[in-house]
């Protein structure tokens, strides 16, 4: 019997993979045999962790994962790596159930769970679209708010105008950044 290779995602780097990787302690990978992917979506591809975890299988290795949604968020996703662990000999367990990708039964099923997994990201943007447009129509949507207040931006267009300040200078008194300066002053040459 080979190797346990577990993998292990969380979308946002706010979040914590100790649940996960206990479920891959108990299911049999050694910890040193976890890779991990933090602060990336399963949307996104270029995932450092998964491509060591997948480099680090060889044939009648498994790779181990807790949940689908944590390989793949994507129907055309899940296939891709699926068909790459059938082509190199190399078996899948999700949460601790086995599923070979080249069996009929268990290709159907691979294919289940990768297009509920996709249908849960299509409802998680879908409602988070609901709810940004209800609080943009609330007027709780506003953006990220100016750094400087409009009283403060009309002085730096003034003191700017003087001919006696530095770009730098202003950033000094201001305590802003450059593009936050340059900004302001973009913003005061297009308005009336």
């Amino acid at each position: 019997m080979g190797e346990l290779i577990g993998y292990a995602r969380c979308s946002t780097v706010l979040q914590d993979l100790t649940a996960q990787r206990e479920i891959l302690a108990s299911l049999g990978v050694a910890d040193d045999r976890i890779y991990l992917d933090k602060g990336l979506t399963g949307t996104n591809r270029e995932r450092p962790g998964l491509d060591q975890a997948l480099a680090a299988v060889r044939s009648g290795d498994t790779l181990v994962v807790p949940k689908l949604d944590r390989l793949a968020r994507s129907v055309p996703d899940a296939r891709d790596i699926g068909d790459s662990l059938v082509a190199r000999g190399v078996k899948l367990s999700i949460g601790g159930t086995l599923y070979d990708p080249a069996d009929p039964m268990g290709k159907m099923f691979f294919n289940i769970l990768a297009t509920f997994a996709e249908f849960e990201v299509d409802l998680l943007r879908m409602r988070t679209r609901e709810g940004m447009a209800i609080a943009r129509a609330k007027g709780r949507l506003r953006g990220k708010q100016p750094k400087l207040s409009p009283r403060q931006q009309a002085e730096l267009v003034r003191m700017h105008g003087t001919g006696e300040y530095t770009i730098a200078e202003l950033m000094e008194v201001f305590s802003v950044g450059r593009a936050t300066v340059y900004r302001v002053l973009e913003r005061a040459a297009k308005s009336p």
